[in-house]
This record gives C-alpha cells, structure tokens and sequence, in this order.
C-alpha cells in the first residue's frame, strides 16, 4: 500500500438563465464540496451572437448562461476569487473571446494573471463531428487555437489552452477505436498548427499544456481499459511525431464526463447506477485517472436537473474519493493479461484508423470521412438496441416498473423562466447605451486588423473586452474576415438494407407515393442554434432507407428557411428535431409561417427532450406527433410518418 492519492477535481457541469443565477449555483456547489467549475454557456454564447440575435430566439439561458459581455463574466465570477479557482470552460468557436472576457475579470479582481488554472475546451474539429458549436472553416479556426495555445503558455502559464474532446465522439456514436483515433488525430492537427506559432525551443511546453475530455461508457471494463490505452498511445505520438523527452510533458491530462447518451427516459432512477458504474471506468487505474470528474444527473433524460440532482452526482463522487480505500493502492491492473490484450485490440484498431486518417491529409481532410463513420456507428447502435441484441434495462428488457416517487410532482426538472430572455436582451441594452462608442470601434478595428494580417488574436481580444465589445460583435468580426461554414450531415444519399423490418415500411411509402404522384417527401429540419444533431441523422437515414425522399441540410436553420425548403421541396410531412429546451418558441414560429405559407395542411412532427405538459401544448398548436428519447424504435416512428401522410392523401383524394 503507498500513500494515499489526492482525489481529482469534483466538478458540476452548470450554468443556465443569468449570470447571476449561475453564480449563486456555483457558490452553492462551491459550499457543498465541490473543487472546481465547470461552466456551461448558452448556445448564442458559443456561437458568437447577442442574445438579441434572431437566431438566438427562444436559446437565451437555456443550456447555459448567457454571456454577452465583460459584465456578464463579472456576475459570473461574482465573490469567485479566480485565482485561487480551477475554472474548465466548454467553449470552442468563441474560446478566445471567452479566454479574454475570464482574463480581463481575473484582472478586475487584481488576480496575478500567470497563477490562473483551467481550461477551455477549444477543439472545434469534434464541433463539425458531432457537436456543432463551430462557426469558421477549419483552416482560421485551427489558426486561433494555436493563437490561444502561443498566448498562453507565456501570459497564462497554468492554463489549459486546448481539451481534445472525445466526449462528444461517442455521444454520436463513435467506438473506443475511433474516440482513441478521431481525438488524437485532432490533437495531432493542433499540434502541427501550433508547431509554426511558437518557438521550436518552446514546443515541448506547448505539448505539455494540451489536455484532454473523454467519455466513459457502460461497459466500464472496455472504457477503463481505452483510458489506458490513450495514455499509452499519447506518450507515443508524443515522443515519436514531436520528439518530446521529458516524459512530464507526454503526459496523457484528462477530465471526464462520463456518457450521457446511455441514460434513459425511462425508468430514469436507474441511471444513477449507470452514472456510478461508468465513473468507476476513470477513477480505478490509477495510472489512467481522470485529473477532474463531472458526472451528469440522473434525470437529464427529462430536461434540466435541478441543484439537488446535480449534489445527488457530487456526492458520488465523494462518497468514492473519501469513504473507500481506492487512493490508498497503486495501479490494480497492472499485469493483467485480460487487460493488457484488451489495452493492444484498443491501440492496433486505433492506428489503423490514425494510418487511414493520416492518407487522407490528416483530421482537417478527414473531417467528411469521421463524419460519416459516426453516423454509420451511431446507425448500428440503434439497429443492435431495437433488434434487442444490446440490453438496455427498462428500455428494450424489464420493462414492468412501478411508479416512481422521484418523477412525481411538478418540478421533476429546472425549468428556465420564459422572462429570462426579455431581462438578458433589456441588461445587454443598458450594456450598450452606457459604454463609450468610440472605444468599441476602435476596438472593434485592431481585431478585424489582427485577424487579417494574422497577429495573435488574444491581446486585442482582451482589449475588446475591456473596451465593452459585446459577444455577437467579435463574433461578427471574425465572421467579416474568416466567413462561415457549414460541415457534413454524414447523411448519404445511397440506401442501406442493413436495418431490419423494412420490407412492409417500404411498401407502405410506395402505396402513398402513389396515392400522392411523386416520392413522398420529408423535409428534416434543426430550427434554431442546437447542434446535437445525432436524433436528426438517425431519423434522416432510417427515412432514406425506408425509401422516403429526405432533405436534410444539417443544424442551424431558422424557422424562416425550413419554411421556404418545405415551399420549394414541396414537403408531405415536416420533421423538427430540438434538444435545447427552445422547441415552445421555435416549433410554434414554424407552424405559423407553414400557415402563412399556405401549408397549414403539411404535418410537423417534433422530436427532442419535450416536457409532457409541452408537448401537450404544441399538439394544440398544430404538431401532429411529439416523440422523446423513450421513442427508440425507429420502425415505428416511419411507419407513423407514412401512416399521417397516408392518411392526409386519402383526405385530399
């Protein structure tokens, strides 16, 4: 027996409504234990608009809190010494804006700027994968991570510029061999970027500071030993690709997250055992530990969980740390030929895929490739828990359950008071009439210019902060010089026949196409700035396969364009997908310019996590059918779309 480890970071993934709520939640969680923040930001935030930004509509505070200037940041870190705080940022496409904002406020605390620890998430290519937060091609979004990168390992010696983050690979379903693969292909394409932007002599450190955010599924015993695996593999590239000799410095750092993915709807209490079994994947080999811990709520199936769920998860962890002998041992697996085969299946299927990624120019030229290899995974997932060879327990087995306490009542989940938005958009009003003008454009101009030229982005950042430019405006700076981007659906065109139960379905499109005179048609749309497309491909690949003609142009869209696509396909039947809590706002702006339109009669069909007494209420608005991430049975959900078309043609007939 050694001596007893330090436990990771206890962090809580929070933020939501104001910065000011924010703040009270975090000086809570503080209280109760916690050892660092970790903050979510709204989606404008992270996708560089104002709150007050049409496609902002109905997103302010939703999945985070609203930030859209040097003040907001001020409330958020309110009574928060930062530099006594580790502070993790999950934040990609704005992360040097948000870096500049968070040093700026440190400075307004008089914190000594070089004793600032965190991170910020700041990989966009798994944002084009899976997450959808990007908003720049991926040549000058590359080019500021590495501005980040040079900044801080002088500025902000502690700091994290850049967490490669797999997390969210497999929330779309990636394998252990592509989240090793797709993440250290990313981290290899930042590298590479950074390697022309700092000093040769000074690389090693740059190395160094990149740290990583995983995922931590079910089958713990494969998860653990993928942790070991990357590891291993890191330690390698690091000393073989960029000649790194001090092995401090090839150390594979991580957070974690463990999966969310894998929690239900149903039967929702059983996802604490869940949460609990996959923290244990990052927390028993002591030579792959986590560095810091977030553990989702048991309830974030239903919506957002409110601060005693989110202590429920805290507690978790800390009953681990402090109550069992587990940092009291050296490595348990060491040795183990179970897991040491397991660990080289792990590393041989994860160069393979590096080799194959490294053909086509690297992650950047492979981002269409990755792109599809998700859905394709995510496809058999789904095939494999509807054909009832993978288990989910309450789901697709044991599905008899009594009632359960923890779900009764009304206020199962935090609901965001509609009034936030109108309060948020009223303060960044008063931000705006009280600052000096001239300062902002001048601000505004040495940005553009450092943006042009390609001076490093942070300094002027920081002084766009303190001048009181607001988000949407450096984000519409950036956008004036770099423009924007839109990445692969991942969604092909050519059908597959590897789903099963088809035939009938397939048959049921072919009567109505008849009925109809053309190929029924589907329009799949992602109103709003949600980008967690993955229910969207999913149910766009089925609907192809089923033989239905789909549009599908990916996320991002407002409620104005879906509109005119379903005015120009000439749309039988209109599908939403919405998992950011806006799906009120937006689905009811659809529907009232379908009727404006003329298209009354088209039905709208929502998918996402949708409140019952929501959905409800949007039936009555004009949605025909409402499904949930309890509605798993794709099948079923096709033959209910050709079911309501079906029945609308022999209406019309």
């Amino acid at each position: 027996m050694t001596q007893k480890d330090r436990p990771w970071l206890f962090r809580t993934y929070a933020g939501h409504s104001t910065a000011a709520a924010s703040n009270a939640l975090y000086r809570q969680n503080l209280a109760k234990g916690q050892t660092g923040l970790s903050v979510a930001f709204d989606l404008p935030t992270q996708t560089g608009y104002d709150s007050d930004h049409q496609l902002a509509r109905g997103e302010v505070g939703k999945v985070g809190v609203p930030i859209s200037h040097l003040g907001d940041m001020a409330a958020l870190f309110e009574q928060i010494p930062l530099e006594q705080m580790n502070t993790s940022m999950t934040i990609n496409a704005t992360a040097p804006w948000l870096l500049a904002l968070y040093i700026a406020v440190a400075e307004e605390q008089g914190a000594d700027t070089a004793k600032l620890t965190g991170t910020v998430q700041n990989d966009i290519i798994k944002e084009y994968l899976s997450r959808g937060t990007y908003m720049f091609p991926p040549e000058p979004s590359l080019r500021l991570i590495g501005d980040v990168a040079a900044y801080c390992y002088q500025a902000v010696p502690k700091w994290n510029p850049m967490n490669v983050c797999s997390y969210h690979l497999q929330e779309a379903g990636a394998t252990p061999q592509q989240e090793l693969a797709f993440a250290l292909a990313t981290a290899i394409a930042v590298l590479d970027q950074a390697r022309g932007q700092v000093p040769e002599a000074d690389f090693p450190t740059v190395v160094g500071r990149i740290s990583f955010f995983v995922n931590a599924g079910l089958r713990f015993v494969t998860e653990m030993c993928k942790m070991r695996a990357f590891t291993e593999l890191w330690d390698e590239i690091c000393h073989d690709r960029y000649g790194v000799e001090e092995p401090k410095l090839r150390r594979f750092r991580y957070g974690v997250q463990v999966n969310s993915l894998g929690l239900t709807e149903q039967q929702p209490e059983n996802n604490v055992y869940r949460i609990l079994l996959e923290m244990l994947a990052v927390t028993l080999s002591k030579n792959a530990r986590a560095r810091a811990v977030q553990l989702p709520a048991w309830n974030e199936a239903l919506g957002l969980p409110r601060p005693w769920d989110q202590q429920w998860s805290l507690r978790m962890q800390q009953i681990l740390a402090f109550e069992t002998d587990l940092l009291e041992y050296d490595d348990l697996f060491d040795g183990n030929p179970a897991v040491d085969a397991k660990v080289e299946a792990l590393k041989h299927g994860a160069r393979d895929e590096l080799a194959e990624i490294g053909k086509m120019g690297g992650a950047v030229a492979a981002i269409d490739y990755m792109k599809r290899q998700l859905v394709d995974s995510n496809t058999a997932r789904l095939q494999r828990i509807e054909a009832g060879e993978t288990t989910v327990v309450g789901v697709n087995k044991f599905t008899g359950t009594e009632a359960s306490p923890l779900t009764a009542g009304e206020d199962g989940i935090l609901v965001v008071d509609p009034a936030v938005e109108a309060d948020q958009i009223a303060r960044l009003q008063v931000w705006r009439e009280a600052r000096d003008d001239a300062a902002v454009k001048a601000a505004l101009a040495d940005l553009a210019e450092a943006a042009r030229t390609g001076a490093n982005i942070m300094p002027p950042s920081i002084a766009a902060a303190k001048a009181g430019v607001t988000t949407g405006e450096w984000g519409a700076a950036m956008r004036a010089v770099f423009g924007e981007y839109r990445a692969p659906t991942g969604v092909g065109r050519g059908i597959s026949n590897a789903a099963e139960g088809l035939d009938e379905i397939r048959e049921a499109v072919d009567a109505v196409s008849a009925r109809l005179g053309r190929r029924l048609k589907f329009v799949v749309g992602k109103p709003g700035l949600d980008g967690h497309s993955n229910g969207a491909e999913q149910i766009a690949v089925r609907a192809r396969d089923c033989g239905i003609d789909v549009t599908y142009e990916g996320i991002r869209l407002t409620p104005a364009q879906i509109v005119d696509r379903a005015v120009e396909e000439e749309a039988h039947v209109i599908g939403l997908s919405i998992l950011s809590g806006s799906h009120m706002e937006l689905v009811e702006e659809v529907v009232e310019r379908l009727q404006a339109a003329g298209l009354g009669e088209v039905p709208v069909i929502l998918g996402g996590i949708i409140p019952d007494e929501d959905a409800e209420a949007l039936k009555a608005r004009g949605v025909t059918r409402v499904y949930t991430p309890k509605d798993f049975e794709l099948n079923r959900i096709m033959t209910d779309i050709v079911a309501i078309v079906g029945e609308g043609s022999r209406e019309a007939a």
